[in-house]
């Protein structure tokens, strides 16, 4: 099965939503709920980092019969050292992002230990494309 879903940077009255919905598909297929957990954990923070960071972005998601694969694309500012946004605590929020409770610097630490197989790509000034895959 294959899904495609847009973001809008800024909106985050919308964040989360396609996270809310492969996790109701997942469940739907019976899919093991420490799975879903992960999945929809490394899902979200992707998607709320298209929100706080991106003009827009592009989520893809393909469910086969033995994994889950999302790769989110957006149109932003890039991240210019991926080593250093890795870190635990690291952040480029803004200081409203992070009145809204968002922008702690754990969203790639936290895709990372929640996925099987994350990639991280990104073009400063273009934007950033994340791989995250979970076998089941």
């Amino acid at each position: 099965m294959h899904f495609e879903y847009q973001v809008e940077g800024g909106d985050f009255t919308n964040a989360g939503t396609t996270s809310s919905i492969v996790k109701k598909m997942m469940k739907q297929l019976g899919i093991d709920p420490s799975i879903v957990k992960r999945t929809v954990v490394a899902l979200y923070e992707a998607e709320v980092n298209i929100v706080a960071h991106a003009f827009r972005g592009t989520i893809t998601v393909d469910l086969e019969e033995n994994s889950i694969y999302i790769k989110l694309q957006d149109e932003g500012p890039g991240i210019p050292d991926i080593n250093q946004a890795m870190q635990k605590g690291f952040s480029t929020a803004s200081p409203k992002v992070r009145e809204m409770g968002f922008g702690a610097g754990m969203g790639l630490p936290n895709m990372q230990s929640n996925s099987d197989k994350l990639v991280v790509n990104s073009q400063v000034g273009v934007g950033t494309t994340i791989e995250i895959t979970n076998y089941y």
